[in-house]
């Protein structure tokens, strides 16, 4: 029997803001740091990253999802405010500072908050 207490996985969710809006509105822009964030981290993509653009009026923008081998990275952008907002969820350890500061370089943003919980 496993544990109650048994470590199944990091999440880290990394808003960034003042991102360069070229980046945050560029389908192309989104897959490339998808792959690179996944070959930084040495993870392996399962399947195709499913990008759509959702919302209404000014709160429009493009909503990623990338299944990996070890679970999830979700990502939603918002036009208006030049912002994006990524969880990265995996059972196999990372440094979720490393990832915070890896996704502010390649969007170019001027600043994140970086969230972190310990899954059990």
């Amino acid at each position: 029997m496993v544990s109650k207490d048994w470590w199944w996985g990091r999440s880290a969710s990394v808003d960034l803001h003042d991102c360069d809006p070229k980046l945050v509105k560029s389908t192309a822009a989104i897959r490339r740091f998808v792959r690179q964030l996944t070959k930084e981290l040495n993870m392996h993509r399962v399947g195709p990253t499913e990008i759509k653009r959702f919302g209404h009026g000014q709160l429009r923008g493009y909503s990623m999802m990338q299944f990996i081998e070890t679970s999830t990275i979700i990502a939603h952008f918002d036009e208006k405010g030049n912002r994006a907002f990524l969880d990265i969820f995996s059972c196999k350890t990372y440094s979720a500072k490393k990832v915070a500061q890896f996704c502010k370089k390649y969007f170019k943003a001027k600043n994140y908050t970086l969230y972190i919980e310990e899954r059990r």
